[in-house]
Formats: structure tokens, sequence, C-alpha cells
């Protein structure tokens, strides 16, 4: 990224999305949070007019399937299985970030199916040089799903994410809940108070060298206690606190004494994207408040229409997260596991789609939406 002008690749960037502005790619890899040794090469894809940057396409080459959130290992392994390499495979995704949207930048006015096709034609062309297996999009946005070449496979998953109609505070939000949820969600912010917690919003201009450090251990912590060592280091999180600020938005907790949570979202156009979350000790309902409430009300507040706060969690249905499809496309080399990848995925999607609509009847609001 420190190849590309950054003022160039920015007035590509719609919606002000946060994980594909110059910014953010290039603190992953000056913090070396992505780097060659890490398996992540960086190999992003640009478009020129007359020496004007129309589009551009966020492009790593892999050597793994960690940190992508849509799961191919099974493919990976079948490939060994038949005495084929699936590893190299190119990826076009936001390291470590299950939030949809652009995958690839296109200059306002231009057509973006056109660029596309030209974009992975040449991906085509150079893995069929070099025998690199595949092509892997993910998250795109629902409209450049659509404009993807007809030749990818598509696959689908779902997320939890909630939509603000228009509510006036957090407690008329609840007035749109059944009475059973409305007072389970009240019980459960009452135990928080309760336990003598206190929660703050910092946005990143805000936020103190010492907040920093005390967020970026939560954050590890989450990950040691799977026995895990965290994607992200302190220096991406600080790199961004100083490249862009004015899209953070940091929650922590305070018994009084000390901080004893925290949780770090990024702040899109109309959107409010949940990333992060760390504590050391566990505190009754204290995740539900700093990732979700907390987030809720920013977002009525500030009047963001939504709230994405990324992958899994069933737990967020009763809480007023909707069921919503997120979407990956995949080109294989290979005719023959292109075609069996094919089958996988149309049963997959069977099953999908019924998990999806058995999520929508467990919605706590008076009428389903």
């Amino acid at each position: 990224m420190s190849d590309v002008n950054a003022d160039c690749w920015n007035k590509l960037v719609q919606n002000n999305d946060p994980f594909v502005r110059h910014e953010f790619l290039l603190a992953l890899e000056q913090s070396q949070s992505i780097s060659d040794e890490k398996g992540w090469q960086s190999r992003h894809l640009l478009v020129f007019e007359q020496q004007e940057l129309i589009a551009a396409m966020p492009l790593y080459l892999k050597h793994h399937s960690r940190g992508e959130y849509v799961f191919d290992q099974q493919w990976a392994d079948a490939y060994y299985q038949s005495g084929m390499e699936y590893y190299p495979k190119w990826l076009n995704a936001i390291p470590f970030t299950p939030c949809q949207g652009q995958r690839i930048l296109v200059k306002t006015g231009v057509d973006v199916a056109v660029v596309m096709q030209l974009c992975i034609d040449t991906i085509k062309l150079y893995s069929a040089q070099h025998n690199i297996s595949s092509l892997h999009c993910l998250f795109p946005d629902a409209a450049q799903i659509k404009e993807l070449p007809i030749d990818m496979l598509t696959r689908v998953g779902v997320q939890f994410q909630w939509f603000n109609k228009n509510y006036r505070d957090f407690d008329d939000y609840l007035q749109s809940f059944t009475s059973r949820q409305r007072k389970n969600i009240n019980k459960e912010r009452l135990k928080v108070t309760k336990q003598g917690i206190t929660l703050q919003r910092f946005s990143g201009i805000e936020v103190t060298e010492q907040q920093w450090q005390v967020f970026f251990q939560f954050y590890e912590m989450t990950y040691l206690k799977r026995g895990q060592s965290a994607y992200l280091n302190i220096d991406f999180f600080k790199q961004l606190a100083q490249s862009m600020p004015e899209q953070i938005l940091l929650v922590l907790a305070n018994n009084g004494q000390v901080y004893v949570g925290a949780a770090l979202s990024f702040i899109g156009s109309d959107t409010l994207y949940g990333r992060y979350w760390g504590c050391y000790e566990e505190y009754h309902s204290l995740h539900f408040e700093a990732c979700y409430y907390q987030g809720l009300e920013y977002c009525i507040e500030s009047n963001k229409q939504r709230f994405d706060s990324g992958a899994q969690g069933e737990h967020k249905i009763s809480r007023g997260f909707e069921p919503v499809n997120t979407y990956s496309a995949h080109w294989i080399l290979n005719p023959e596991f292109k075609k069996l990848i094919a089958d996988f995925l149309q049963r997959e999607q069977e099953i999908i789609q019924q998990y999806k609509q058995a999520c929508l009847k467990q919605l706590p609001f008076k009428v389903h939406v």
C-alpha cells in the first residue's frame, strides 16, 4: 500500500467504508500484522486509464486460510488428497474483517462490470501461468456480488445485523419488542449497573495512550483464552489512532477502580461496525452491554442506519439483530474441482436458507420483520 497514492485510492471508497481505506490497509502492512512471512503477500491490483487510477482491488496471495471467516479448509484437504496444491491462492478481501463492502473499488461513472471482468481475467491469466489454484472474493456487498463474472461460484452465509427504523432513543427501540423480551434487555442492563460498572464511549481522537494499552490487553486476552495468538498487534491500532481517529469508537467499562472490559468499533457513513471485544474476568451481561447496547445507543443518537456486529452470534437475535445474507465468490482453476465445489455450495445454500428462516422466527419484535 505504500506504493499507492492514498488520495487516489481513497477517492474510490464509497460510504466512507473504514476497512477499504488506504490508511487501514497500510496499517495492516506497516505494523506487520500481515506480511509475506505470515502467509499474506500483498499484491493489490490497480486499474489505470490515461495515468488516472480508476479502480483498485485489495488482493493477497495466501498460503493458508486463516483470518478469512469463510472456511475452505475442506477444499484444501480435498486438493491434497488428490495430490494437488491448493495454496497459494488469491484472496480479494480485507484481512481479519468479515464485514460486507466494496471488494473492487471503482471510480464513479466507470462501468463496474467491465472493470471487474478485466480484473478477474487478468488474475485468471496469471493463475494459469503460475499454477495458482483459485480466487476468493469475500464479503462483497450485495451490489458487487451481482456484478461479478458469471463463472464465479457464489457462496451464501448468514450474519446478524441491526437496522435503524427511526428510533428516537433506546427505550423507543425496546417498545418494538414483545413485553417479555423487553424485560430481559432491561434486566441485563440493570445487572451491569448493580455490579458497579459504568461505561463510556470515546472517539478515536479522545483515546489516550494508556487507554489503547488497556484495550489491547483486553483484545489479546480474547485470543489467549482460546489458546491462540492475536492476529493484530498494538502498532496496528496505534497507527489507526493517528491516521483515521474519526472512524474509531472505543467503549470502556470501569468498575470504579479499574477498567474491566473494552469494545472497539469502526464508523462508516451510515454504518457502525462492531469488531473487537475483551475482558479479564466475566461480569454478568457486560459483553452484551459493551458490544451491543452501547453500539445501538450510539447508532440511534448518531442516526446510523445499520449496526454490523461481525460474524457469528445467535445470541444477537433476541437483541434485535436480524439475519442477513452474506456472500463470497470463488473462481477455481481446475474444472473438475470447480464442479465438485459448485455441487457442495448448492447443497450448503439450501441449509443456510433454512437456517436463516429459523432465525427470523426467533426475532423479539412484536411483529416479525
